[in-house]
């Protein structure tokens, strides 16, 4: 078993990344990436955990992507990156992740304002006490920690409520953090020893008429991959996509996009139908790139 897309703790994810690693070792998998939102914090402590045990750590990340004002506007939804393999991050890629950590902060305090003016009483210690940090530390916080709030204050029943009427797109509490651009991010995964992969493509919103254009104009920017099959995906359409990325001469990669056992749709090392994920699903992955470190 592998996988290629999970979260931990140093993002918003449940288990620490040791915790995640030994959960892996625990279930026989033979390689596994960490790919935090964001975030490399939790990198190291994760090649640790995995050191001792036959197990190929594959240290990642996962960055959203923005439209820059002067492109046109060729998704609706969320783009988000994967960077695979970032083994030696350059000096200009730990200051840009640094500056992503300073505009999410700058997000969430926007978000905490506006709940207090709805009357819904919180403060900024409160949210990075409920992800098990303090706000010395500088801890990650994202949506996923807002909705945990809103649970627990019993304003909605459960995650999936607290996003569709309060923190989705288009909702009161929703404010879009600001990522990068995407050849910039491509440039920095592989000046960094890693290959980018397009993360979960149906949450571009693009049509499958323009689908593949927009794949061909990405990977030339720089473009490795795509995460053709993904948990949150149809069958038919995560097959559809592997075709359409091998078409194109693109990598194919599955993830669990695992966050914890609050996500009861994501379970480590299956994907989309409840696929366990194995090489047969990531033909000419990273191992294509990489085989020789793995």
């Amino acid at each position: 078993m592998i996988d290629l897309h999970t979260h931990s703790t140093a993002s918003d994810g449940n288990l620490s990344p040791s915790a995640l690693i030994a959960e892996a070792v625990k279930l026989g998998f033979s390689a596994i990436a960490l790919t935090d939102h964001d975030s490399i914090e939790g990198l190291a402590e994760a090649a640790e955990a995995a050191s001792g045990h036959s197990i190929n750590f594959i240290p990642g990340i996962e960055i959203e992507i923005i439209r820059l004002p002067e492109t046109p506007q060729i998704w609706d939804g969320e783009f988000h990156l994967l960077g695979l393999d970032i083994k030696n991050p350059t000096q200009e890629f730990k200051a840009t992740i640094d500056e992503l950590a300073k505009r999410r902060q700058e997000r969430n305090i926007e978000i905490i304002e506006n709940m207090n003016k709805a009357g819904i009483s919180i403060s900024y210690e409160e949210i990075t006490a409920l992800a098990g940090k303090t706000p010395e530390s500088k801890p990650y916080i994202g949506r996923p920690h807002f909705a945990a709030f809103l649970v627990k204050r019993k304003i909605v029943r459960n995650i999936e409520q607290a996003f569709s009427r309060y923190l989705s797109r288009g909702k009161p509490f929703f404010f879009p953090k600001l990522g990068l651009d995407f050849e910039f991010s491509a440039r920095l995964i592989r000046e960094s020893g890693g290959i980018a992969v397009l993360a979960h493509p149906m949450s571009l919103h693009v049509s499958w008429g323009r689908l593949p254009e927009l794949l061909i104009n990405l990977k030339e920017k720089g473009l490795n991959g795509i995460e053709a099959w993904h948990p949150s995906t149809k069958l038919v359409s995560c097959k559809r996509l592997e075709e359409l990325g091998r078409k194109l001469g693109l990598l194919i990669t599955a993830g669990s996009d695992y966050h914890g056992e609050e996500r009861h749709d994501r379970k480590l090392g299956f994907t989309a139908g409840g696929k366990k994920i194995d090489q047969t699903l990531s033909k000419n992955s990273i191992w294509a790139l990489h085989d020789s470190n793995m």
